[in-house]
């Protein structure tokens, strides 16, 4: 099963020229999605140094590029490469020229370690088989005390259920997420279980957490 999924994202997607986030929906996302909110919270400003795990075509990503500024950094990490030659030409498009795009792997980022301020991973983390090596690897990633977000959707039809039993249907709670997290060497200092609604709709509510490295 695992095989077959790889299968799909890496070749018959690029085949059939999906894109999970289109360029064109961007602007009716920054309706449902308090991105500026988020940044806040993770403590992401001028020459910050941030990953956005699961960047997918760049939506994330080239909000990061213009909040962290000519001195900061964005790591912007999928593992499809035709998602990231999509986010290449986006920034090109907006003479975005601090931008790292890396293709990572279902087990390692691949970022530099020791060197970033913050991590997120926005609506990809229920998707990771081996969080536990990703989020080792984002420990080592981070600098001292610095800081990791998950965003994810929690969809009303799975809650109380198993891991995955959520996964499968690509959602996922708090609840797993914090245990995991604590595993890893980070301490939550900051959860909200309701910003928003995934594409406005009420049966899948946004939540986020913010955790320090210990």
């Amino acid at each position: 099963m695992k095989f077959l999924k790889q299968f799909i994202l890496v070749f018959l997607l690029p085949f059939f020229g999906f894109a999970q986030y289109a360029e064109h929906d961007w602007e009716e996302r920054d309706k449902w999605m308090d991105t500026a909110f988020i940044f806040e919270k993770a403590g992401v400003t001028q020459g910050t140094y941030v990953a956005d795990i699961g960047c997918h075509e760049g939506y994330l990503s080239v909000r990061l590029a213009n909040a962290v500024g000519a001195r900061g950094r964005v790591f912007a990490v999928d593992v499809v490469a035709h998602r990231l030659e999509t986010l290449k030409e986006a920034l090109k498009t907006r003479d975005l020229q601090n931008v790292n795009v890396i293709l990572g792997d279902y087990e390692d980022p691949k970022l530099p370690e020791n060197e970033l301020d913050v991590v997120i991973i926005m609506d990809t983390y229920h998707e990771m088989t081996n969080y536990m090596k990703i989020l080792n690897h984002v420990n080592m990633a981070l600098k001292p005390e610095g800081t990791i977000v998950i965003v994810e959707k929690l969809k009303s039809n799975i809650k109380g259920k198993s891991r995955s039993e959520q996964t499968n249907a690509h959602s996922l709670s708090t609840k797993y997420v914090k245990e995991e997290l604590h595993k890893a060497g980070f301490k939550v200092t900051y959860k909200n279980n309701d910003l928003g609604h995934w594409k406005n709709d009420e049966d899948k509510v946004i939540w986020m957490l913010v955790a320090k490295k210990e």
